[in-house]
């Protein structure tokens, strides 16, 4: 996906809140104080509240025995708190301050303050600390350059053996998305795990492929679109 700006897809779908990593080396810096400005001002503009659970996640968490995960550009809260309500240990990380604060706010008013530990990250500069049982990275774009392939390599690093990775990114454009350039082009789940270029004697992957489901804009508006998946497990023991 970041191989150059003319392949990144931005974030376009209402359900996914996702905000992103924020730049590449040479210009870090001035790139990701315009980034932390720019996902601030997304999130304070947006109301509060009725954040959903990305259904890539719901489908694949949901099977699992709960266990510590990690949440990257976790937005408005929706998959760490539905997480944390099925017995997570959750970490949460988003560049905006605002998003962050909100999704402590909303887990303490579900009760589950003790599950969700929200922190404020650039993730072009630093990464939460620990090791996890399922990192999630939904729709994990930005409209600034960045390298997200070495934060997907440091997360699939930060795996507990048996743990899983699970990258879910556009397929395709949505009706509504502000970005219609018919060029833009979203790498396939194949060619992103090709750039992540994990050791397959550490890391298999269980699942690349381009499901279709129902989504619903901002203004109610309803369209079918496009999915890329990419599952990845790190080797138990």
């Amino acid at each position: 996906m970041d191989s150059t700006r003319r392949q990144r897809p931005t974030t376009t779908d209402a359900a996914a809140d996702a905000a992103g990593d924020q730049s590449t080396a040479g210009d870090q810096s001035a790139a990701g104080d315009d980034a932390a400005r720019f996902w601030e001002r997304h999130y304070r503009t947006r109301p509060t509240g009725g954040a959903r659970v990305n259904p890539l996640l719901a489908e694949t968490a949901a099977p699992l025995h709960p266990g510590t995960a990690l949440d990257l550009g976790c937005g408005a809260g929706g998959d760490a708190l539905w997480l944390a309500r099925r017995g997570w240990h959750v970490t949460a990380v988003d560049i905006s301050t605002t998003a962050v604060e909100r999704v402590r706010e909303h887990a303490r008013g579900l009760g589950i303050a003790d599950r969700v530990t929200a922190e404020q990250h650039d993730l072009a500069d630093s990464f939460p600390a620990g090791q996890f049982d399922l990192v999630s990275a939904q729709y994990f774009h930005t409209p600034f350059a960045l390298s997200r392939s070495r934060v997907l390599r440091t997360a699939a690093r930060a795996l507990r053996p048996g743990g899983l990775l699970l990258v879910v990114d556009h397929g395709s454009t949505a009706p509504w998305s502000w970005n219609q350039d018919p060029d833009i082009r979203y790498p396939t789940p194949a060619e992103i795990a090709a750039e992540l270029d994990l050791d397959p004697a550490r890391w298999s992957v269980l699942r690349a492929d381009m499901p279709r489901r129902p989504a619903t804009g901002p203004a109610g508006e309803s369209a079918t679109v496009i999915d890329n998946v990419l599952l990845v497990q790190c080797a138990a023991g």
